[in-house]
């Protein structure tokens, strides 16, 4: 077998046996994908890889750039990582006070890895800064079958020169979405950061880069 996906709850539980992580892997502290490499096991964590594909394929470079992330859970951690390795300007963490661990765990890490940091307390109706550039939604609100609900902000905040990501694939286009589409931002799916993260784990394995085309539509018939 040359390789798998390894999801919850063998994330973290997994890197024991294997004998090498990517820096993404190790500093996120979680795998999910796994290469055999002549029987020497690689662990890489592709999910903020695959973000960042997604986001470099709409023109969106987020070296220097000030950036607001809602949630602190594993997409968060991963994304987050991925951000501060390209050098982006600073991260903001917005979370809620009963997830206080895991926002904790991420903060120590940022202070480690990231140009800027900062952390916020979701409490309240959350108003977006004006100077932020790229808005992401981490959190799972929003996710099927949940699909009206939408992340506690104030979206008069979100402005035309922001750009703004959902890690939701389902729906593709969530009310958050919409809403930044109101406002004038550019915006994008979750959808593309899945695909991109399968891509990348099937390069690994395979060594050939899989038609994202096929592979697209083939989601969107599954979620159909």
């Amino acid at each position: 077998m040359r390789g798998i996906n390894c999801t919850i709850p063998h994330k973290l539980n997994v890197i024991q046996y294997l004998d090498e992580l990517s820096e993404s892997a190790s500093l996120i502290g979680a795998v999910n994908t796994i290469v055999n490499n002549d029987g020497r096991l690689f662990g890489e964590n592709t999910d903020g890889k695959g973000f960042m594909e997604s986001l470099r394929a709409n023109g969106v470079d987020p070296k220097g750039k000030k950036i607001v992330i809602l949630g602190a859970g594993g997409a968060a951690r991963a994304i987050s990582v991925e951000l501060s390795l390209a050098g982006a300007g600073s991260i903001t963490i917005v979370n809620r006070p009963e997830d206080e661990v895991l926002a904790k765990s991420l903060m120590e890490l940022l202070k480690k890895i990231a140009k800027k940091s900062d952390f916020v307390t979701w409490d309240h109706t959350y108003s977006v800064p004006a100077d932020t550039e790229i808005l992401v939604n981490a959190t799972p609100i929003g996710l099927y079958p949940n699909v009206d609900d939408i992340p506690n902000i104030d979206l008069g905040t979100i402005l035309p020169s922001m750009f703004v990501q959902d890690v939701i694939p389902n729906p593709a286009v969530t009310p958050f979405l919409r809403a930044a589409a109101a406002r004038g931002a550019r915006w994008n799916t979750g959808t593309g950061m899945l695909i991109n993260q399968a891509a990348i784990n099937i390069e690994l394995w395979t060594g050939k880069k899989p038609n994202k085309d096929v592979m697209l539509r083939a989601l969107e018939e599954a979620l159909s």
